[in-house]
This record gives structure tokens, sequence and C-alpha cells, in this order.
């Protein structure tokens, strides 16, 4: 069995393609370079986690039409935002239309290569925040993509009802390599520690019982953490 992943280099999708080599698939894993302002920073993660599980990744770049896309998660757009990733202010980040766009290229590969699904790294906690991370909008992803494959290739989100808490122990049960993940929106080359992103995946660790193996730059909320391990 095939699947095609969409690997960011985060630790949602790192984990994502753990869990599929655990479950014997043969991983087609896809990148996108689509203009955000961590995409440099994403690029080098994906590639470390990429050489840990052995695979050839297809980097697709997407920043000519991705430039007309308004969002605060492209280098055209505003700040990210700072603090818990279920804030309202997070909306800064949706960028239109981005799911469904990396979807139909990751059909197409999909039917190319013959593989069976093609799997989102969507999570419970995206849900109030990005529409297009939503159990019905996966609902309505799979029909489509199953009617233009003629039934060859489904969509699958094996975390769709999982928060990032319950990844993160996934993940760490399954040795996933989260010293080479990515998850700060920030435009700089050592996670920020206060973006939404990583305070919910501080968050997860310390939920976890675990610390966070990669760097963070200087935050109180990262140091009370570690205070308490």
């Amino acid at each position: 069995m095939k699947v095609v992943v969409s690997l960011s280099g985060g630790l949602d999708s790192s984990t994502v393609v753990g869990q599929y080599i655990e479950k014997g698939f043969e991983i087609i894993p896809v990148h996108f370079q689509y203009g955000s302002k961590h995409n440099e920073y994403e690029k080098k993660a994906m590639y470390a986690v990429a050489a840990h599980y052995d695979i050839d990744v297809r980097v697709i770049n997407m920043t000519t039409p991705f430039k007309h896309m308004k969002s605060n998660l492209m280098k055209s757009g505003g700040d990210i935002p700072e603090g818990h990733y279920t804030s309202d202010n997070m909306s800064l980040t949706v960028i239109p239309g981005r799911n469904t766009i990396f979807a139909a290229i990751m059909l197409g590969i999909a039917e190319s290569e013959n593989a069976d699904v093609i799997a989102l790294g969507t999570h419970l906690g995206d849900h109030d925040i990005y529409p297009d991370c939503r159990p019905e909008y996966i609902k309505a992803l799979d029909k489509t993509v199953q009617l233009a494959s003629d039934g060859a290739v489904r969509v699958e989100a094996p975390f769709i009802n999982t928060d990032k808490i319950g990844i993160c122990k996934v993940g760490l049960d399954i040795g996933v390599p989260y010293e080479y993940t990515r998850t700060c929106y920030k435009d700089q080359p050592i996670s920020c520690g206060k973006c939404g992103s990583c305070v919910e995946r501080l968050e997860s660790f310390a939920a976890n019982e675990s610390i966070d193996p990669i760097l963070y730059e200087d935050s109180e909320y990262y140091k009370n953490i570690i205070a308490k391990k």
C-alpha cells in the first residue's frame, strides 16, 4: 500500500509519516513551498525527518500562485500573532484555499504513483480556527477525491479527532524524531516559544511529561515548563 503525505516538517505531519510507516505503508512525501514566513525553516526540518526515515520527498514550488493569498502567515502579511493556539487572533494565520489546493496536487501524484491514500495532518486543535481542517471538510474532500479518481484514492486524516497532546503521545511512543521538527510560525531560525503554534506544542510535551527537544528563544512560558521537570 502507498500513501501520499503532506510533510511540512512539523510535529503533526512528521507523526503522520511515522504512523503510516508503522502500518507498513510505502510513503510518498510531498512538501509545499508557498511563501510562508516559516517555509525556509520547515524545509530544513522536513529534509531532516525524511533522512531519518530514508524517504525521498517531492518538493512542490507554489510561491507564484500563493502570492495572491492574503494571510499573516505569508511573508507579505502582518505579524504572527502570539498567545494561545485557540485565541481568536490565530485566525490571522488562515490561508484561503490552502488545503484544497494542496490536496488537488496530492491527488494527481497519488493517481500517477498508484497510491491508495492521501493523508493530511489536520487535528482537533485546528477545528475552531481553520475551516479546511474540520471533519465536515475532510469528509467532503474524501468524497471529491474518490469521485475524481473513480474510487482509486481516498483521503485520510488520522488525527482529525485527536488533539496535539494525543498526537505527541503517539509520536513519542513510536519514536518520531521530534528533535528535527519545526512548528514555530515566525520568520526566525530559533522557535519563538510565544506564537500560538509554539505554545500548543510546548503544552503537548508538558502534558506528556516530556521535554521538547528543540531550542526556543528565552520565554517565560518555556522556562516555567523546564522548571517543573
